[in-house]
């Protein structure tokens, strides 16, 4: 089970990280260019959050379907068609080819990246977290999570690989930037094998036996727990804000912009996707650790301890980027992504004991949306806006420590719920003083 999260998480997040990572370093160029450099990588910004604003609409679709017919059917559903759409990606014409049709098509495609994740990540936790066994829900909820720097780390290696050995040069802009958007057709193939030999989880098929499924599970949601909704996603905005520094090719863009064309730094794109490649090392362990952490001290506590480390780094990543050293840079990623692992690895187990077992799928993955566009979707769009408007990088940091303290009070807001029973005997009307963390 383990494994087969861990597999599908990973090729998931590999085909959306691959996207924002070229996003930030060559789609400006062969997509948006004749709007001009800065305009340019404005606007492939902006195309990396528009896929976020149909997260939600998938985490509907996945969530309503998942809460009536299971959690494995969902799961491959969503790994298909984030796997179509990143391969059509890597077969897609340039600007120079077919003109504004160009543009045009990469942002659909982007749109079914973004339908696909609003999916995917609750069933996954789910998987995970229901076959868990009493005290071990952190632990393995941690397996979906590492998948997500896991899907960095492959997205920015086959990237480095192709900058710095198969492609260099021009020639990674004509092809090379192709061949990792292709290769996701085989991983999506594995991913799928893996997947379909795993058993539906057990708490759903409890509530299948008893023919117990809620009949419009989203509305449920809403009417009885929607402020438990709005807080749980703004813990994860402030988690996603931050994180899409290096996940959302931010940083990537922000480090390799030639200095002629606006840029800070200016410094060469492979250096830079090896430096991102090594943080994704930092974020998984710290995300395993936090994972096996909160079923020790609780999600809570490991949350608290997360933002204080995020925010003691904060203003330390782009003093450390600007020095256009690889050394300091990677140095900067790493502390940056602690934090970013401590508020991550404890959130499957978190989310998913959050809500009644009958919605569970409709809450966390339609959360986890809305986190994700209050947080990540523009998050890189509006750091590349504040350094072009004030010159400096001070500003994002601002913005990005503002994100981290709004996260930081909706944690406090909730109350401790590890270890709480699962299924469905145990979803009884939840009081305000057995949620929320006002007495």
């Amino acid at each position: 089970m383990a494994f087969a999260t861990v597999i599908g998480t990973t090729i998931e997040w590999y085909d959306f990280f691959l996207y924002a990572s070229a996003a930030g370093l060559i789609f400006a160029q062969l997509f948006f260019q004749p709007a001009g450099p800065q305009i340019a990588i404005l606007l492939s910004f902006a195309s990396v959050g528009v896929s976020f604003l149909f997260r939600p609409l998938g985490a509907f679709l996945a969530g309503h379907f998942g809460d009536k017919i299971g959690r494995k059917a969902m799961l491959s559903i969503t790994l298909i068609l984030m796997g179509s759409a990143t391969v059509l990606i890597g077969l897609l014409p340039t600007y120079e080819q077919i003109g504004v049709a160009a543009p045009v098509a990469l942002i659909l495609l982007r749109i079914l990246q973004g339908l696909s994740t609003g999916g995917e990540w609750g069933g996954a936790v789910l998987m995970a977290v229901e076959h868990a066994p009493d005290g071990q829900r952190g632990r393995m909820g941690a397996f979906p999570q590492i998948g997500v720097p896991l899907g960095l780390l492959l997205a920015s290696g086959m990237l480095a690989l192709m900058t710095g050995v198969i492609s260099p040069g021009d020639a990674f802009l004509e092809w090379g930037w192709r061949i990792p958007f292709l290769l996701s057709f085989v991983l999506i193939v594995v991913g799928i094998v893996v997947r379909r030999a795993v058993e539906e989880s057990p708490v759903f098929t409890e509530i299948a036996a008893r023919k117990e499924q809620t009949k419009t599970p989203i509305l449920a949601l809403f009417r009885k727990h929607w402020l438990l909704v709005i807080l749980a996603a703004l813990t994860f905005a402030g988690n996603n804000a931050a994180g899409y520094m290096t996940t959302g090719g931010y940083l990537q863009g922000y480090a390799t912009l030639p200095v002629e064309d606006g840029g800070l730094v200016g410094m060469e794109r492979t250096p830079v996707l090896l430096a991102v490649t090594g943080s994704a090392v930092v974020w998984l362990l710290a995300t395993w650790f936090a994972g096996n952490l909160s079923d020790k001290i609780g999600r809570r506590n490991t949350y608290i301890i997360g933002w204080i480390a995020f925010l003691s780094t904060v203003f330390l990543l782009f003093p450390l980027v600007n020095t256009g050293n690889v050394w300091l840079l990677f140095l900067g990623l790493a502390l940056f992504t602690i934090g970013n692992g401590l508020t991550y690895g404890q959130q499957a187990a978190y989310f998913t004991e959050l809500f009644p077992a009958s919605i569970r799928y409709s809450g966390v993955s339609i959360t986890y949306a809305l986190g994700a566009i209050m947080g990540g979707a523009f998050a890189p769009l509006i750091s590349t806006w504040l350094v072009q408007t004030t010159g400096s990088s001070t500003s994002v940091s601002f913005y990005i420590a503002g994100m981290i303290v709004l996260a930081f009070i909706a944690t406090l807001l909730l109350r401790d719920r590890t270890g709480i029973p699962l299924g469905p005997d145990h979803e009884a009307e939840q009081s305000v003083g057995q949620i929320y963390g006002i007495k």
